[in-house]
């Protein structure tokens, strides 16, 4: 844990005032994060200062996001531009000794965020962050500490239908860089699922391989990814299915987590089903005599008599996910908390992503040590051929 040099408001810089930085504003202006004030806005669009004084008073406002940094206006900064962007004004934050929380995800290609972990490492007294909402809701956390403590036993599978992400033609078309290679890195991997992305790494553990199955351009005209199935292999037995898109207007939430002593069923990321079972499943398989198994096929084993049901549920509040990581983060700031989401921690979701691509393009299963300069090498291929942003190095 880092703290900070006075007990005094953290003083926030939002870097990009558009939907989600103007969000983050409206909830420090409006006092839901205790320990942070609102320090200054920087955005490119000069037309935004008339939107920041109209919101937030006197608020400093910038159009250079350096400028803000060295200004000695703000004492942290939250990173609300294209994903690209996260890993380099995270390192030019922490090298000017400026906390930062940086948006999902910490970085489009693995290389990237292996250099802003790696600046971040070198300056420990910086409090370092990534925007991880979905691991303050308290559904989740519940069902981490239930798997961390053994209650369903040994994790077999685990399986994620995600698939609530309709966005019509037009989403696509209201920025240049939305859906291509270039500009925003990627499709749904990259923009709408890396929560679960991490939240299923983070409750069952990081896959050792990856085999997937990915449509780009299915149902949607983009070059990007728009409809995704994983297969993973987290060792020891245990595999995983994880399925997104963004084209299915009814769209499935479910998860489910098979443990060789009980089982999760989570709904909507709301409801979630916890069952126990009195003794781990091989057991009370053995243990059977030929008239249960014999009574099993006339319909006469109740499997309810060897387990027990738990309903998990949380109340909700809009918006109260993002609050609650943006209090951490202030907290940890000021010495009091340790984040709930540390920056480094960023690098697990983008890696998972990127083995998804690199197993599409190279028909292989890819495990999750691949080798990084050629997914880098691949991903340059698509910016080239779309000709419209320049390839990537490998710290950018």
């Amino acid at each position: 844990m880092t703290s900070s040099t006075t007990q005094d408001p953290v003083r926030l810089g939002i870097i990009g005032l558009g939907t989600q930085g103007g969000t983050y504003a409206r909830f420090v202006a409006d006092g839901r994060v205790p320990g942070m004030t609102v320090g200054a806005v920087a955005d490119t669009d000069p037309a935004k200062a008339e939107r920041a004084a109209a919101e937030f008073g006197d608020v400093p406002f910038f159009t250079d996001h350096l400028a803000m940094m060295d200004s000695g206006t703000v004492d942290a900064v939250i990173t609300c531009v294209p994903h690209y962007l996260h890993p380099q004004m995270g390192v030019e934050a922490i090298e000017r000794g400026i906390h930062v929380l940086v948006e999902k995800p910490a970085g489009v290609h693995s290389l990237q965020v292996q250099r802003l972990n790696a600046v971040a490492a070198a300056h420990p007294d910086v409090t370092f962050g990534v925007m991880f909402n979905q691991r303050s809701n308290p559904l989740y956390r519940r069902l981490k500490e239930i798997v961390e403590a053994g209650e369903i036993g040994r994790i077999i599978r685990s399986n994620w239908i995600i698939t609530t992400w309709w966005r019509p033609q037009g989403y696509y078309e209201q920025s240049a860089w939305r859906a291509t290679w270039g500009g925003e890195g990627g499709g749904v991997l990259v923009n709408q699922a890396p929560h679960q992305l991490d939240l299923w790494q983070w409750i069952c553990g990081v896959p050792r391989s990856v085999f997937a199955k990915v449509s780009y351009g299915l149902q949607r005209d983009i070059a990007v990814e728009d409809e995704v199935t994983v297969l993973a292999d987290f060792g020891e037995g245990s595999t995983g299915v994880f399925v997104t898109a963004v084209h299915d207007l009814v769209g499935t939430d479910r998860l489910e987590i098979q443990g060789d002593a009980g089982k999760i069923v989570v709904e909507g990321s709301k409801v979630a089903t916890v069952t126990r079972l009195a003794e781990p499943e091989r057991e009370i398989s053995a243990g059977m005599s030929a008239e249960q198994v014999a009574g099993l096929f006339r319909g006469q084993f109740d499997p309810s008599e060897l387990y027990t049901t738990e309903t998990v549920e949380f109340p909700s509040e809009w918006g109260g996910q993002h609050v609650a990581v943006l209090a951490n983060f202030a907290a940890a700031v000021r010495g009091e908390e340790d984040l709930i989401a540390p920056g480094a921690e960023g690098l697990l979701g983008v890696r998972l992503a990127n083995a998804v691509h690199l197993s599409s393009w190279t028909g292989q299963e890819v495990g999750l040590d691949f080798d990084e300069t050629l997914y880098l090498k691949l991903l340059n291929e698509r910016i080239a051929d779309e000709a419209l942003f320049p390839q990537r190095q490998g710290d950018e």
